[in-house]
């Protein structure tokens, strides 16, 4: 005996059969698995999402000075990331190439085609290269030239809408710092401090930075200055959950959260990084 009734496509079978749970419901059954059992549950890629709460709160980490292949000096694929933020729960990065400023864009890109848009924020940025030093632009729509004045980056990077930030600022190893006179000059124009920087040649120069910034009531960050994959979120500021997509809501975020991190004595982080780019050729954990 034969069931009758309407027949279906085999292709429109296929397709039902195959189509996805939405990303949104995995990621709510993700968040309660981890509030209940309290230990890092999976995607459906494979992906380990370490999720956190402190007293009911989901909270995340931000790393706001990263490095990617973009950079010379760096071998971290765009790709590699977002995996590397869900397994240690650094939900927002800033990508801050040496003089580049396509990589946070792409990086933005890669997160968007894997469905992860509502878990993982990227702030595009830059590392410019003054005629004084280094300063960093957040929040760029294109790249700003090496070689123009402090004074002359900071209204670059202030025409596009974007936060100045100073990093490892007070290091007086830091072959690429900016000038001290230069801070001096442009301090009423700076947006954001980095307070800790996991590559200092010491560590209290962060708490120079960090009396620095105090004292004229700036907000505050951590960046790990991160040249490897293993490097991001080694430095961290630790606020609540939130997606980050302008300048308003990542200078909320700061206000609402503590930083933090692992200072790496810079002679061995050289060696760390040179194993990890040798480590690279072989293997991608």
């Amino acid at each position: 005996m034969t069931r009758s009734g309407p027949r279906r496509s085999p292709d429109v079978t296929a397709a039902r059969r195959t189509t996805p749970m939405p990303v949104s419901v995995v990621h709510q059954a993700q968040d309660f698995v981890g509030k209940v059992l309290g230990r890092p549950p999976h995607t459906m890629r494979g992906l380990q999402n370490n999720v956190v709460w402190r007293q009911g709160v989901q909270v995340m980490r931000m790393d706001l000075h990263c490095h990617t292949a973009v950079s010379h000096d760096c071998r971290t694929a765009l790709r590699d990331i977002p995996g590397w933020m869900l397994r240690t729960n650094t939900r927002v990065i800033a990508v801050t190439d040496h003089d580049q400023q396509r990589g946070g864009p792409e990086l933005q890109a890669i997160v968007a085609d894997m469905g992860l848009a509502d878990r993982l924020s990227v702030v595009p940025g830059e590392e410019i290269t003054t005629s004084e030093g280094e300063l960093i632009g957040l929040f760029l729509h294109e790249r700003i030239p090496p070689g123009l004045t402090p004074e002359d980056t900071v209204r670059e990077i202030k025409a596009q809408g974007g936060l100045v930030m100073l990093q490892h600022g007070f290091d007086p190893l830091k072959r690429y710092r900016l000038r001290p006179e230069a801070t001096v000059r442009i301090a009423d124009h700076i947006d954001i401090v980095e307070t800790f920087n996991s590559r200092l040649s010491q560590h209290r120069w962060n708490h120079t930075a960090d009396e620095w910034a105090r004292a004229r009531r700036l907000p505050t960050c951590a960046g790990s200055d991160a040249h490897t994959l293993r490097d991001i979120g080694e430095a961290w500021v630790e606020t609540p959950f939130r997606t980050v997509d302008s300048p308003a809501a990542l200078l909320a975020a700061l206000r609402e959260g503590t930083v933090a991190g692992k200072w790496t004595h810079p002679v061995y982080a050289y060696g760390r990084k040179q194993w990890r780019f040798f480590n690279q050729q072989f293997r991608r954990d």
